[in-house]
């Protein structure tokens, strides 16, 4: 499977749902280039190759976000939804950060939300919530360690020696995270 491949097969669907969310086709080229740059740089990490097309929409998805928190715009998780045929049912690394994200007690998930998910500084998100800027910093990094160790017990992923989460997705029947 090389670059070129993935490009010629996926490149108008990708591009297609990248315009659904800009409205703007020059930032949809530039976003469909940006993500193709870094399916280029790690196609050799995806170990299964059915799981492809999800991969690119997710990548495709995170460019997009880093394109909204850059220009400092706004977007709504729901508009970052596929629209593709649904994925089979089974333990999913969504399933699991729904989860563990829905468990996170609210003075985590508050500060945690408007910095890395709203794109806010952490001065401004200490503003908005009234509160001092080292609470929000150690309330978001508790947030991160807490989501960490929820995939580490749910999913089966691991801690690497650079502190970032590794594995791939494994099936728990008895995970109380997702389920």
């Amino acid at each position: 499977m090389t670059t070129k491949s993935v490009w010629e097969s996926y490149s108008g669907d990708i591009r297609r749902f990248i315009l659904s969310k800009v409205k703007n086709v020059v930032v949809t080229d530039d976003i469909l280039q940006e993500t193709f740059i870094k399916v280029h740089t790690k196609l050799h990490t995806l170990k299964d190759e059915t799981k492809l097309k999800p991969w690119l929409f997710s990548i495709a998805r995170y460019t997009i976000l880093d394109y909204f928190r850059t220009n400092k715009l706004a977007i709504t998780v729901e508009d970052l939804e596929i629209e593709s045929e649904p994925l089979p049912k089974g333990h999913t690394e969504q399933d699991c950060l729904r989860g563990i994200l829905v468990n996170l007690p609210k003075k985590y998930r508050d500060p945690l939300f408007l910095s890395d998910i709203k794109g806010l500084k952490q001065q401004e998100v200490a503003n908005q919530l009234n509160l001092s800027l080292p609470t929000v910093k150690s309330q978001i990094q508790r947030a991160r360690k807490q989501i960490a160790q929820g995939f580490m017990d749910c999913c089966g992923f691991k801690m690497n020696e650079d502190g970032h989460l590794v594995g791939e997705i494994q099936d728990k029947a008895d995970c109380k995270v997702c389920q």
